[in-house]
């Protein structure tokens, strides 16, 4: 088994042959374009699918390799997966090549071969080029071609960056050194994932809800913040796909993501100081000024230097533990400490501010001016909710995001009563007083 850890970026079609240019002047071992083809196996039912296990047999040349990948984690464009490769005489499948304790419980190599079938394919050309870069080995591979479910395709043009030996932190590095262009952004659905998609019949995809943060039970302060930060970046990238292919509605999902990165900074102020986030913020608050000023041609902003240098910079700075060397040992103690606990307390501080803030009847320039603090404060609300049960929670952040409407629109609501109903809630948290 080994560890596959690659970015993958997608590639507009106006930028590929001056990628392809700049990518070959530099220096490293090349390897000229070679056809691939990838068929990508499933079950009736989609047990591989389900456990977060993909299938395939790849062909180039006269040559067959099987290839099961394990579930894995997504940051940004950073994708790191478990995998197993094997080679094959022929491009039948041998599944008791592969490691029995790879499949979900229950199953066994025999009883799930006789069901699985051929779901997709990607057929590609792929050149490569392996670089060093500071202390490890880069492989560079640009594809193109396209991915097939029956009567469906889309497109393939992607760039990968594999790490073959070394650590992650060159990897981004060097990822930073081909931000300096546009035409390149980070892509968060590999070829697999847009090929499963396609054999659904490819089905809309829909703006989702900002979710409640769930971090891990018992989870510090520094995991919930890694998983809080984790989640708004993949509320960002999932509407990012979402607004390239025309949904308008996607453009404020990823502003909210971008406010729940911001938030995060807040929220963990007191531990985290300002120096270490100072860039961060600073990227994150001019793509927002962008994208509020955006046209109707998303891919020109999506496809940016400065988009995909920030989205790198995040993805970097949470892949290092970038705040770490700007805390002083109260504050590492802090952040070793109960995220439960963490979000109990600033839970009762966000609610008794909200009570000062719209405790007495407004009016209609005073709201104004309190409404970026409630938007911040839903904000906090999905970072350290998720250990209560949801529907309290969902009912007592529905209060006041009335009230946000009912300012936004005060025509369309009786804002007097909705700021009553908000201010007299109970907290949902153990403790209800700061």
């Amino acid at each position: 088994m080994s560890e596959e850890i690659e970015l993958k970026f997608i590639v507009h079609p106006d930028a590929r042959a001056a990628l392809a240019k700049r990518i070959s002047a530099g220096e490293g071992e090349h390897a000229g374009p070679i056809p691939l083809t990838n068929i990508y196996y499933e079950t009736p039912d989609n047990t591989l699918r389900r456990h977060g296990i993909g299938l395939r047999i790849r062909r180039y040349g006269d040559r067959y390799e099987m290839t099961a990948k394990t579930a894995g984690r997504v940051v940004g464009g950073l994708h790191q997966h478990p995998e197993y490769n094997v080679d094959l005489p022929s491009g039948e499948l041998d599944l008791s090549l592969l490691p029995a304790d790879i499949w979900p419980p229950g199953v066994t190599a025999d009883s799930l071969l006789p069901r699985l079938a051929a779901l997709f394919r990607t057929d590609y050309t792929r050149e490569k080029w392996v670089v060093t870069y500071n202390q490890s080995r880069i492989e560079i591979a640009y594809d193109q071609g396209e991915v097939t479910a029956g009567e469906l395709s889309e497109p393939i043009g992607e760039l990968e960056l594999e790490l073959l030996e070394g650590n992650t932190a060159d990897l981004l590095a060097f990822a930073q050194t081909l931000s300096t262009e546009s035409g390149l952004r980070l892509g968060s659905l590999s070829k697999a994932a847009r090929g499963y998609h396609l054999a659904k019949g490819n089905p809309r995809r829909d703006v989702r809800p900002l979710p409640l943060l769930k971090p891990a039970a018992k989870a510090t302060v520094e995991q919930g913040m890694v998983a809080a930060l984790t989640l708004a970046l993949g509320h960002w990238q999932y509407h990012e796909e979402l607004w390239l292919t025309g949904n308008a509605e996607a453009r404020r999902s990823i502003l909210e993501g971008i406010t729940l990165i911001r938030e995060t900074f807040v929220v963990m102020g007191n531990m985290v100081p300002r120096k270490a986030t100072t860039g961060l913020r600073s990227q994150l608050t001019i793509l927002a000024a962008d994208i509020e000023e955006a046209g109707t041609d998303p891919a020109q902003l999506c496809y940016s230097a400065a988009w995909l240098q920030c989205k790198l910079a995040l993805t970097s700075w949470l892949e290092s533990g970038g705040w770490r060397g700007s805390i002083d040992e109260q504050a590492r103690r802090k952040l070793a400490g109960s995220y439960k606990r963490f979000a109990d307390q600033m839970l009762a501080r966000c609610g008794a501010e909200l009570k000062v803030a719209f405790g007495r009847t407004l009016s209609r320039e005073e709201y104004a001016q309190q409404l970026p603090r409630l938007e911040k404060r839903l904000m906090a609300f999905h970072l350290l909710s998720g250990a209560y049960p949801a529907a309290a929670v969902v009912s007592y952040i529905a209060h006041w995001k009335g009230l946000q409407q009912a300012i936004l629109q005060p025509e369309t609501s009786d804002t007097e009563l909705v700021r009553r109903q908000a201010v007299t809630q109970q907290g949902f948290w153990r403790h209800n007083k700061p």
